[in-house]
């Protein structure tokens, strides 16, 4: 499904983002349910032995729930270890229970440092996944024994054919056994749930969804300025929600191309979507306002963490004005610069 003028993208975006509330898990609030949560009622939220949970949304089809916010493990392996180890700790304080990683994310620092500080204490509270760059069924194979030793785990939660980047990367996968692989994963219990990812081209989630009823989940870009430029939200999410998959969102700042960056975790000194057109906290509340399952973020640090926490604790919907008003704000800029990592 492609928008091909500002009504259609419009009333698009408003029928999508009217499916976010069929998603989110219900927040009690404690005394008169009539109360409303700025008028004094505290909510109540789900708890384990760690403490209250981040708000919960459906993960798909699958019948699970998942925290809708998500740490990133790109960044875990790319920061100091001591770093590494108080942002999994402030994770698991700030209610997040769900937790991303791949066995390329630092040639598998990332997935270590989950084996030393995640799973040894929270293994049992946690949604892990991990991903596979493999480009044929052996090496996947090898990927999967790989993550689940430096992980220090006998399973994960979810598996993802990782980086997706065109129709015939996604046919020489499947040729090549990634696919197989995929599913013997699951169907030996070392994989619960099975995905694909990718940020470059959504012509290649269109053509895995084109092939395959084998997969759960699907991770991809998912931010304000996406349905300006070569957009994931108007051409997959759609798609995603029919199928009923689980869609998780990365890129929600466009991996430091909201803040002037062109290469992937930094900012730069090209126009600025933040601070000049909008807040970090309007943005992530743009994509949890779509029918989105987690928000996975990639902090830089512990503190940057506990800020996104904030944001999600706070999180209301923005209705389909204030979606349109954002995206509008952020049309002029140049989708080559914001979205680099766009093919």
């Amino acid at each position: 499904m492609k928008c091909e003028n500002e009504n259609e993208r419009r009333s698009f975006l408003k029928s999508l983002a009217g499916l976010t509330a069929g998603i989110m898990l219900p927040v009690h609030f404690s005394g008169s349910q009539a109360r409303s949560a700025d008028s004094g009622s505290k909510a109540v939220y789900a708890k384990d032995k760690w403490g209250e949970l981040l708000p919960q949304r459906k993960f798909g089809n699958t019948g699970e729930a998942v925290t809708m916010l998500g740490l990133g493990g790109a960044h875990i392996a790319r920061m100091p270890e001591t770093e590494a180890e108080k942002t999994i700790e402030r994770a698991i304080e700030g209610g997040i229970r769900f937790f991303d990683n791949a066995e390329s994310y630092g040639n598998g620092r990332g997935e270590e440092r989950y084996g030393k500080y995640l799973t040894p204490k929270y293994r049992d509270v946690a949604f892990i996944q991990s991903k596979s760059t493999a480009r044929d069924g052996k090496t996947a194979q090898a990927h999967l024994e790989g993550t689940l030793r430096r992980m220090k785990t006998d399973y994960l939660d979810l598996w993802l054919i990782h980086a997706v980047t065109s129709p015939s990367d996604v046919d020489s996968r499947l040729t090549n056994g990634v696919l197989d692989v995929v599913q013997q994963a699951r169907d030996s219990g070392k994989v619960r749930y099975i995905g694909f990812s990718g940020h470059s081209d959504f012509n290649a989630h269109l053509r895995m969804l084109e092939r395959t009823d084998l997969l759960q989940a699907c991770q991809m870009p998912v931010n304000a300025f996406d349905p300006n430029y070569k957009s994931f939200i108007t051409n997959v999410m759609p798609r995603l929600v029919e199928k009923k998959m689980a869609p998780m969102a990365m890129k929600t700042l466009a991996n430091g191309g909201f803040f002037g960056g062109t290469s992937h975790f930094n900012h730069g000194d090209k126009p600025r979507i933040i601070p000049n057109a909008m807040t970090v906290e309007e943005a992530v509340h743009f994509s949890w306002s779509l029918p989105i399952s987690v928000l996975i973020t990639g902090a830089d640090d512990a503190e940057m963490l506990s800020e996104k926490i904030d944001y999600a604790k706070r999180f209301q919907s923005f209705d389909a004005a204030k979606r349109n008003q954002l995206i509008e704000k952020v049309a002029g800029f140049d989708g080559r610069l914001v979205e680099y990592y766009k093919v």
